[in-house]
């Protein structure tokens, strides 16, 4: 009999919860020869996400639940999710609906038909306005830098096999981006294309601040090319000044003198090249806070409490289990 986890990071998802808990189990159910377990992760939730998840472990021992001690944000609660999973395989989704549990049967399939990894990619989305145009420049802007062939139009929704589950576990990284994670681990792929709906309630609950942190996660973690454009940038800027020079020494050879003003040059020069050496500096940071991150080896997150982990629904509380990996660390965002 094949076993399958369903694990959902949750961050103050309570007017979402009873539909998605409804919807659940309505596809779950119907799933055949299976055994089935949702695993929800509460990332710190400072509403009634935790008491409402509560109430559902105790109603259907299916459904468990880790508490973080904090929000971590949501690459830690995934990689909580996935320690904790049990699976033969392990579906990861949102837990705002915009990711649809109907589309369950279709991974599943997928996954027994052949493939390890199998990844839902949108067709197309529902959001509006700055976010819509930020994804597709992400998406888009992306795939150009990234040094590693990654697909675009894909988040975190997918399922993955428990031999990628496992080695995904093994990954000590802090500064997370779970979809080129999960490309970058091989094995079959497959995908499932279907269309992103807008949430069904509530706000989104990810930040400018942490969609921009998440999207410079995914490109620092899997590009070199930021660092070798400003190298090229370097070198052309150089040659160009190394030709100048020479024009000048031959000019001053031959004779030949033309009128010079030469401030409003000098500022221009002086301004272009002290803004190209900010930007290769900002750059340099940007790699060298995440080495910083690698180095602390702090926790990726710390659990403060699971209930009814264990397929028998048995309640477990106080575990003090600190994180996937002993060598991980703090990571918020999320570009879901």
């Amino acid at each position: 009999m094949l076993n399958f986890d369903v694990v959902i990071p949750i961050y103050n998802e309570e007017a979402n919860l009873p539909e998605l808990h409804r919807r659940l189990r309505e596809v779950c159910e119907v799933q055949g020869d299976c055994n089935w377990r949702v695993l929800y992760v509460n990332d710190g939730s400072d509403d009634d996400s935790w008491s409402i998840m509560h109430t559902q472990c105790e109603q259907d021992s299916r459904f468990s639940v880790i508490d973080l001690s904090r929000n971590f944000g949501h690459q830690p609660a995934i990689a909580a999710g996935l320690a904790h999973s049990e699976g033969d395989a392990v579906i990861i989704m949102d837990g705002d609906l915009q990711d649809p549990p109907e589309l369950i049967p279709d991974l599943v399939a997928c996954w027994q038909g052949g493939a390890q990894v199998v990844r839902a990619e949108r067709r197309s989305r529902q959001e509006k306005g700055l976010r819509r145009v930020g994804f597709d420049l992400f998406h888009r802007f992306f795939g150009w830098v990234s040094d590693f062939p990654l697909p675009g139009h894909t988040g975190i929704f997918g399922l993955l096999d428990r031999q990628a589950v496992m080695e995904l576990n093994r990954f000590p990284e802090k500064n997370r981006f779970f979809p080129g994670l999960r490309g970058w681990v091989g094995f079959k792929q497959g995908v499932v294309y279907y269309d992103r709906k807008d949430r069904r309630a509530g706000e989104p609950k990810q930040s400018f601040r942490r969609l921009v942190r998440y999207a410079l996660d995914g490109i620092f973690s899997f590009s070199y090319k930021p660092l070798r454009l400003m190298t090229g940038a370097g070198v052309l800027i150089s040659t160009a000044g190394f030709l100048l020079a020479f024009f000048f020494v031959i000019r001053r050879l031959v004779g030949i003198e033309i009128a010079q003003t030469g401030f409003t040059t000098l500022v221009t020069l002086v301004l272009f090249l002290g803004g190209v050496q900010l930007i290769a500096i900002g750059l340099l940071g940007e790699y060298l806070l995440r080495i910083y991150d690698e180095v602390k080896k702090r926790p990726l997150y710390i659990v403060r409490s699971q209930y009814g982990l264990g397929r028998t629904g048995n309640k477990i509380k106080g575990i003090p289990d600190v994180s996937a990996n002993q060598d991980s660390s703090d990571s918020p965002g999320s570009m879901e």
